[in-house]
């Protein structure tokens, strides 16, 4: 049975959200990062035939596209798949579901490294019971889909090196190496080069015409004789476009020689490359969603160097390398200077200038003026009440252990620690809670796996884990669809969260609303939508016209007026109009339909 029990658990899981992926609003970011998928999948036309990429900040290149990439194709590939037709909104939750449940496996099998079988299975339960992840997991576009590669990047990567070779079988001799290293270091000066300064060629391409059309005399005289007949950017297009042909050219022959090269000299090299190639592109798509990636990269390096030593350097490389690719494959924005916009994302990403206000303990503060108190209370009264008390008795566990959970301590340290302590003392902009920090909290849960396993008898260890798992479940079923506003009972729950804390941020009460007015308001009727109003429009009828401030035009008058309660909208919204209904849960208010 406890073969079977794992298998078990994760169908339940499946099965609870392809029951319910159709239940959820759309979140307040969803449409601005289509728009940006859309543009990035049309750059993989427009770059190789024009050489250009429509892309900018305000088009929020500094994000990585390839989740949302990914995301817009396969929802496009379901529409006209699936034999019952969904809303596009709908099969992006479900995609955003599934990615989750694959970093929940993930998670576990990276439990099963330091935990055994009903321990580990205990520590992805709490994890995925989680009310506020289990929300996240089907609204959002960006964190919960983050984690979870990075969870998928950390696993993969470290099997990948725990499965290479410890010695090779034949040391090749000194003059196999040195032509294997003078070849490897040609390639990759010659390749990055070509590749990390586009613009720069570009700028020269765009030079000699230029020079040419004003009478100079260089190599564009000699090819082209019609050189003043035609406009300069013509021919700038031209030209670039020939090199970026050739350089792809350059790039796969020069690859495919260094590669028979190493299986000659060295056959060990090629084989340690597949070894890691997939774990490695994986690495790249992380990074290609967030920024932060790279971190993942690094677990897995220190870990790498901590079991194998210096010995795996070369591996390591080659896993950088490969990463690096995929990175820039998959990230249209960097393509004409990838250098310097990869900073700029990073830096964007790091000081993000976020209008808003963030409400916390009752008070509006700026995103980057935040207490440093914010993000320890946000982790205490949003995750359920036995997380840390469980996961404080697994560090003190841990720790005292000694060197049988040495790895685990060490690892979380880097994982969780360290960034949490980073994110608060250098005070990085965040907002709508810690949504953006998900991806470090997973060693919590690892260390109450360490406290479930601490309990030796079989009976008493699923005791313990179903009591844990009670709290989160509650919360699931009680607040759904709007689990994401979770908080505990160190709060008060959702009712001692209201007017002190964020609730519903994103906005997705809107589809309920839309609900309600598409069964009372007249035909053609005219609705005001206070905030968000693409989030309603998604779900309201055809025939409603629907005005918001975003829009000139106005109505002369409303049937229906809408208003989230984020910003206390419901109140400044037509404020002395009746309200006719109310999305709650328990006596926290999240949005209001009013009839002037």
């Amino acid at each position: 049975m406890k073969k079977y029990l794992s298998i078990i658990v994760f169908a339940c899981i499946l099965l609870a959200g392809l029951l319910t992926f159709n239940q959820y609003g759309e979140s307040w970011d969803d449409k601005s990062l289509q728009k940006y998928a859309v543009k990035s999948i049309n750059a993989y036309n427009t770059w190789p035939q024009q050489g250009i990429v429509s892309l900018a900040r305000e088009d929020l290149g500094f994000y990585g596209p390839f989740y949302v990439m990914l995301t817009e194709l396969t929802s496009q590939y379901l529409s006209t798949f699936l034999p019952f037709p969904f809303p596009l909104p709908d099969l992006h939750h479900l995609i955003y579901f599934i990615t989750c449940i694959a970093g929940v496996w993930a998670f576990y099998a990276l439990a099963k490294r330091w935990l055994t079988e009903i321990p580990a299975l205990g520590a992805t339960l709490l994890f995925a019971t989680q009310p506020v992840l289990w929300g996240h997991a089907f609204i959002n576009p960006k964190d919960t889909p983050f984690l979870s590669l990075f969870l998928l990047s950390l696993y993969f990567g470290i099997q990948a090196f725990d499965k290479l070779e410890q010695t090779q079988s034949t040391e090749p001799d000194p003059r196999s190496k040195r032509i294997s290293a003078l070849l490897t270091a040609l390639w990759l000066v010659s390749v990055f080069s070509l590749f990390l300064f586009t613009q720069a060629f570009h700028s020269y391409i765009e030079s000699l015409v230029l020079s040419a059309q004003a009478g100079g005399t260089n190599i564009l005289t000699l090819i082209a004789k019609d050189i003043t007949a035609v406009p300069a950017d013509v021919y700038i297009q031209r030209y670039f476009i020939l090199f970026l042909q050739a350089r792809t050219y350059y790039f796969l022959l020069s690859t495919l020689i260094l590669l028979i090269t190493w299986y000659r000299l060295n056959y060990q090299l090629p084989i340690t490359l597949f070894s890691i190639l997939l774990p490695a592109i994986l690495l790249g798509f992380t990074t290609s969603t967030r920024i932060l990636g790279p971190f993942a990269g690094a677990l897995v390096a220190y870990y790498v160097l901590r079991t194998k030593g210096r010995q795996a350097i070369p591996a390591l490389a080659m896993y950088a390398v490969v990463a690096l690719i995929a990175t820039y494959l998959t990230w249209p924005y960097l393509w004409m200077n990838p250098i310097p916009r990869f900073f700029e994302s990073l830096r964007e990403m790091s000081l993000y200038p976020w209008p808003g206000l963030v409400l916390f303990n009752g008070i509006s503060y700026q995103s980057t003026e935040l207490p440093y108190s914010y993000l320890p209370a946000l982790l205490a009264i949003q995750l359920t009440e036995p997380v840390w008390a469980l996961s404080i008795a697994g560090w003190i566990g841990s720790i005292v252990g000694g060197a049988k959970r040495r790895g685990l301590v060490e690892l979380s340290l880097l994982w969780f620690v360290i960034p949490l302590i980073l994110f608060i003392a250098l005070r990085i902009a965040l907002y709508d809670n810690f949504r953006q920090i998900v991806f470090i909290i997973p060693p919590v849960f690892l260390m109450a796996g360490v406290a479930f396993e601490k309990i030796k008898n079989i009976k008493w260890q699923i005791a313990l884990i179903v009591l844990s798992l009670i709290p989160g479940v509650l919360g699931i079923i009680s607040l759904h669809p709007y689990e994401y506003i979770y908080y505990n009972s160190f709060v008060g729950g959702v009712d001692g969260a209201y007017d002190r804390y964020d609730l519903d941020y994103w906005g997705i009460s809107y589809r309920e609303a839309a609900g309600y007015v598409n069964s009372a308001a007249p035909p053609n009727a005219a609705i005001w939508v206070e905030g968000p109003s693409h989030l309603f429009a998604l779900f309201a009828r055809e025939d409603l016209k629907i005005y918001s401030p975003s829009e000139v035009e106005r109505a002369e008058s409303y049937s229906y007026v809408v208003a989230m309660a984020r910003y206390d909208f419901d109140k400044t919204s037509y404020p002395n109009a009746e309200i006719v209904y109310k999305i709650m849960r328990g006596n926290a208010l999240l949005a209001v339909i009013k009839k002037p």
